[in-house]
């Protein structure tokens, strides 16, 4: 079978696009640490968000497997949409929350079903996130199919969750979310409705993201070299996926300067 072609590096955002940005976090905006407690989002990033945010009119949303919690610790409460646990957590652009309610009990059973396999592979760390628990395995990757295979064997007592694979990550999560979805439920209201889809994301809990992006004429756009992939377009590493959006930024209020030249122009002729 023949290797996959290379992707092309993303386009700029043309005078007459209309954008709708979908960002995720972890691996994409951040790069990755042993611990998710140990990221930190430096003033240089938050200010690129927030000026793409206005640029954009409001549409842009970050599309994540932190908890709402998290992101807002993170980014210090923004304005923006933001989806969180993968689409099990939904903050629209009005500020009105969707989530899902899974019961203390239940949640509970989760976090101990996923301690008791952290205890038996050396080097994984158990991340309680409310609805869903992480296991990592960042400092011991060759753990990770251990972890994938002991998941697999405890979720036949775990109705109504689901196993997530990530990057160095397995996740225990309710059925039936995921970030393509939730890209979907922000994309049919304002102020993304009638905009053009584009995903940013590293991981294959984006892949999600990516299709849905795909069936509206979007931009999926994959950091890193993870195959295979839905993307159509890639950006090597998060570092040059934050120089791209600086390119964007720049790009889009070019196009806001020009069309209000255009405009002042039209209106003194």
């Amino acid at each position: 079978m023949p290797a996959p072609l290379p992707l092309p590096a993303p386009p700029l955002p043309g005078v007459d696009d209309r954008w709708a940005l979908f960002l995720d976090v972890d691996g994409t905006l951040l790069d990755f640490t042993d611990h998710p407690d140990q990221v930190c989002v430096d003033s240089r990033l938050r200010e690129l968000v927030e000026d793409l945010y206005g640029a954009l009119d409001g549409a842009l949303a970050l599309v994540s497997g932190r908890s709402l919690d998290d992101l807002d610790d993170l980014f210090g409460h923004p304005p923006w949409a933001m989806a969180g646990l993968h689409g099990l957590e939904l903050r629209g652009a009005d500020g009105r929350y969707r989530g899902v309610h899974i019961g203390a009990s239940r949640r509970s059973l989760v976090r101990d079903i996923a301690n008791t396999v952290a205890a038996g592979l050396p080097g994984v760390l158990m991340e309680d996130k409310g609805m869903a628990v992480a296991l990592h395995c960042r400092t011991s990757p060759q753990q990770f199919e251990r972890l994938r295979e002991q998941v697999q064997s405890v979720l036949p007592s775990l109705a109504g969750y689901e196993m997530q694979p990530g990057n160095m990550v397995i996740e225990l999560k309710p059925e039936g979310m995921d970030k393509g979805s939730a890209v979907a439920a922000l994309m049919s209201a304002w102020p993304f409705r009638g905009r053009q889809p584009v995903y940013v994301g590293d991981d294959l809990t984006d892949e999600h993201g990516f299709a849905t992006a795909n069936l509206e004429s979007g931009l999926s756009i994959r950091v890193g070299s993870r195959e295979p992939s839905l993307a159509r377009y890639t950006l090597p590493e998060p570092a040059a996926a934050r120089a791209w959006l600086f390119r964007v930024l720049h790009a889009l209020k070019h196009g806001a300067l020009s069309h209000a030249h255009s405009s002042a122009s039209g209106g003194n002729a």
